[in-house]
């Protein structure tokens, strides 16, 4: 790949091989000529004319047989991010999809990335973002990126080493996501050059030959191969290579011996069809002698994947071991191209178009993530974990293959089938046995769901789902039975309130715009709901509708009204407008502390009993409720009650126990409930305010191995 060219005329000449329309191949000139234009005075740092720089970019995708509006992107890529084009002038003359992935891929050069964790996020959203809307902007930046690196020693040496770790840890995972082996090879070596110079030499050093010897070798080998396969009358193609030093060098970082590495060189036979494979691996053997327990046979028994092929070991030329692959033209686009092989103008390629699809599917995924906001640690791992992470492949019984992360369930796979698959599912049936639905799946699996019409999804099925899809469609459904529920029974509430009060239905209905304006909510659905769900109760409601108090004609109440701007007692926990020297309690069920949101409720003989506003018990309570207010000059400690459920990690506790001590909690009660899956600890403790319990329940679920923290109301 590393070959480059200085004209536009060897670019399509190449593109020409493979597009056959005259006026895609003129729009590909017309890119290459306003370019051109507008890069005429710019100059790259290594001294080339910049052109140099976008013809070569768009000379490595024609290995991908890209279409001509990706060539022409990739001629184009520069021209608003470096020569200041505008991106309306490139719409007017090369019409929107080319302007698209021109604007794609000027939205991703424009970021900086550093190692600090927000922008770190940032660069990986905007990668998403660039997939979810055409796979083909990832694939410009990969092959830009590649090209680049081919000049990286002009700029300055931390400047270097930067943009080395960056392609290393984001560019090339992706590279190898998508199938593209060249470019991630390409990318590997480079990046080691100037990341890890010590490394790279280190291992140029242990294959004790320069790069001109090896390729000699392989040279030759190619030859005598090339002339056995002539004598036997075999129509073949065959290619060389020698082992990249980053795949050495990962090699040795997993453990292996150099002596233990048989494949530093190789030779790729591709030939017409499955029978001549096997002709050549006899022919091949019968000349050279194989290693032992070094052949594969990926034909019979193909990867995954869908890749397939013969490996064998050979003892060839200057003794040394060459590996061989021997494989058909169809085998080797898959195997090469991975899902950019949909752009193949031959009709072989379509077949692809539905892999390509599975693949964008998880990047898709991960957008709907994004969009619940989620913290950004579970935001990063989640993009780890199904975008850069390990894949299996499993099957519909009809033989569709499904791409999930290693790791997936029967939940996972339900959803990503079908989300009405998902919600009606029964059960999972993997290789004709019926398993539970937390069985993790395997490479290979055929995988059937066993659907009822009338079913419906079960909360412990997040428990189940490895992936953020299938998470995400979970609790939508949920989210919304939940709204449904408490809609009808806010509704009810409401009602039941009016009768009680004896006022006419239509009246209260007519001052509901009241009732909104004072709670400062969108609509009559939402103030529903928080009746349903207690966050507003549904005295106070009927209350604002005539814009009345919460509180009684009772003599405390009308105390309270007279009263108004009398001294208070500071001393109190919470102050009563109007009303000093009162007893305050705060109530058990909700054990109120200071920052909630509260309301005081006037009891028969006890004072007032302070709840919080969203506390259940408000609901069985009468119109006798009175606005108060936290003393902010009180300084103390607080009782509530948490609630974390965890996984059954020994000394979790001890765990706990650190992060509350460090947060200056007291603990004055431990319980531990052990069920069959998870431990959960009912932890009574001394607080200051809510915003430092907020930040304790935080740093709770910062430990992996605790899954959910709440706040405990009874």
């Amino acid at each position: 790949m590393v070959n480059e060219i200085n004209t536009i005329e060897e670019l399509l000449s190449v593109c020409s091989k493979y597009i056959e329309s005259k006026e895609e191949l003129e729009t590909i000139k017309k890119a290459y000529d306003y370019a051109s234009k507008v890069h005429k005075n710019d100059v790259r740092k290594s001294g080339e004319e910049y052109m140099h720089h976008p013809l070569n970019t768009a000379y490595i995708l024609t290995d991908l047989q890209a279409d001509s509006d990706t060539i022409s992107a990739a001629l184009l890529h520069d021209t608003v991010h470096i020569g200041k084009a505008d991106i309306n002038d490139i719409k007017k003359n090369f019409g929107k999809d080319i302007t698209d992935l021109v604007a794609g891929i000027t939205k991703i050069n424009n970021l900086n990335v550093f190692t600090d964790s927000e922008t770190q996020i940032n660069y990986y959203k905007k990668i998403i973002v660039g997939l979810t809307e055409d796979v083909r902007i990832i694939i410009i930046k990969l092959a830009e990126r590649c090209q680049n690196m081919r000049t990286l020693w002009a700029i300055k040496e931390e400047s270097r080493k930067s943009k080395s770790k960056e392609t290393l840890e984001i560019l090339v995972p992706i590279a190898h996501r998508l199938g593209l082996s060249n470019i991630k090879s390409e990318l590997e070596v480079n990046s080691l050059k100037y990341y890890k110079p010590n490394a790279f030499v280190s291992v140029e050093e242990l294959l004790n030959n320069t790069p001109e010897e090896r390729e000699a070798c392989i040279k030759e080998m190619t030859n005598r191969i090339s002339e056995l396969l002539i004598e036997n009358g075999i129509k073949f193609e065959i290619k060389g290579r020698v082992k990249s030093i980053y795949s050495i060098y990962n090699k040795l970082q997993k453990g292996r011996k150099f002596s233990d590495i048989y494949d530093i060189y190789g030779l790729r036979i591709i030939v017409d069809t499955v029978n001549e494979c096997y002709q050549v691996l006899g022919i091949i053997h019968s000349k050279y002698k194989p290693k032992a327990n070094r052949f594969k046979d990926y034909i019979a028994n193909p990867k995954t994947n869908m890749y397939q092929s013969l490996h064998t070991t050979v003892f060839g030329y200057d003794n040394k071991l060459y590996e061989v692959q021997i494989r058909t033209h169809e085998m080797d686009e898959v195997a090469e191209r991975g899902i950019a092989s949909h752009w193949s103008y031959k009709e072989k390629g379509k077949k692809l178009q539905s892999s390509m699809e599975q693949k964008l599917q998880i990047f898709r995924n991960i957008m709907e993530l994004n969009e619940s906001n989620p913290e950004a640690e579970d935001f990063v791992n989640s993009v780890k974990d199904e975008v850069l992470g390990d894949s299996i492949y499993v099957y519909t019984p009809k033989g569709d293959v499904f791409e999930l992360p290693k790791g997936s369930t029967g939940v996972d796979f339900a959803y990503k089938v079908h989300t009405k698959i998902g919600e009606t599912m029964v059960g999972v049936v993997v290789n004709d046995t019926m398993v539970p639905l937390s069985t993790p799946l395997k490479d290979g699996d055929i995988v059937k769901i066993n659907t009822k019409k009338d079913a419906t999804p079960s909360m412990e099925w997040l428990d189940y789902a490895k992936t953020s899809g299938a998470r995400n469609k979970i609790k939508a459904y949920f989210s919304k039975v939940d709204k449904e529920i408490s809609l009808a029974k806010g509704k009810d509430l409401f009602l039941k309130e009016i009768r009680r009060k004896k006022l006419v239905i239509e009246e209260v209905e007519e001052r509901i715009p009241n009732i909104l304006k004072e709670l400062k909510v969108a609509d009559e659905n939402e103030m529903y709901i928080g009746i349903g769900t207690g966050k507003y109760s549904p005295i106070s409601c009927v209350a604002l509708a005539f814009k009345e108090d919460k509180i009684t004609k009772e003599q405390l109440l009308e105390k309270v009204i007279k009263n108004k701007d009398n001294v208070i007692d500071l001393k109190n926990d919470v102050l009563v407008d109007g009303i000093d020297e009162i007893k305050v309690t705060l109530a058990r069920c909700c054990n109120p502390i200071l920052g909630d949101d509260i309301v005081g409720y006037i009891s028969r003989g006890n004072g007032i009993i302070i709840h919080t506003k969203d506390c259940h018990n408000l609901e069985k309570l009468d119109e006798r409720l009175v606005d108060v207010k936290w003393n902010k000059n009180i300084v103390k400690k607080f009782i509530t009650v948490i609630e974390i459920t965890a996984s059954k990690k020994e000394n979790l506790l001890l765990d706990i126990i650190t992060i509350t001590s460090s947060n200056n909690i007291g603990i004055l009660n431990a319980n531990t409930i052990s069920t069959q899956t998870n431990n959960i600890y009912e932890l009574t403790i001394e607080v200051t305010d809510s915003e430092k319990l907020k930040k304790y329940m935080n740093d709770l679920k910062f430990n992996s191995e605790i899954i959910k923290v709440e706040r405990v109301f009874k």
